[in-house]
């Protein structure tokens, strides 16, 4: 699958509901995820896949639903670019807007890093 693919399954997956060990098939062992600085996470955050999977468990548990709308995608050898935002409903019905920058890496078809610049609009 190419990068944009990838990136958009993961993307579709996560609107579905997926979470935790559901999502190990998007991602190689060593896959990292690399936050910036950002209204939710300040200090920003560098993950690991198998924290990734706990984060995405924990997230699912806050959300009733999540949304991406892509705008605009490229590829640059093995990494996509994206510049979605991102909607997300928490549990209580409080809405999420987030407008991101995106770089996917990928290495044999599988995701192996994820780097994010994550705008919040006020909460």
């Amino acid at each position: 699958m190419d990068p944009i693919g990838l990136a958009m399954s993961l993307h579709r997956a996560l609107e579905a509901g997926e979470s935790g060990s559901a999502l190990r098939r998007f991602f190689t062992a060593d896959a990292v995820t690399v936050e910036h600085p950002n209204l939710v996470k300040p200090p920003g955050a560098r993950s690991s896949a198998e924290e990734m999977i706990a984060n995405s468990e924990k997230g699912a548990e806050l959300l009733s639903s999540q949304k991406y709308d892509v705008h605009s995608a490229v590829v640059s050898g093995s990494t996509a670019i994206l510049r979605p935002t991102w909607t997300g409903v928490l549990r209580d019905g409080r809405q999420l807007v987030a407008h991101i920058a995106q770089f996917v890496d990928t290495r044999d078809g599988l995701i192996s890093a994820i780097e994010t610049f994550d705008c919040y609009e006020p909460f």
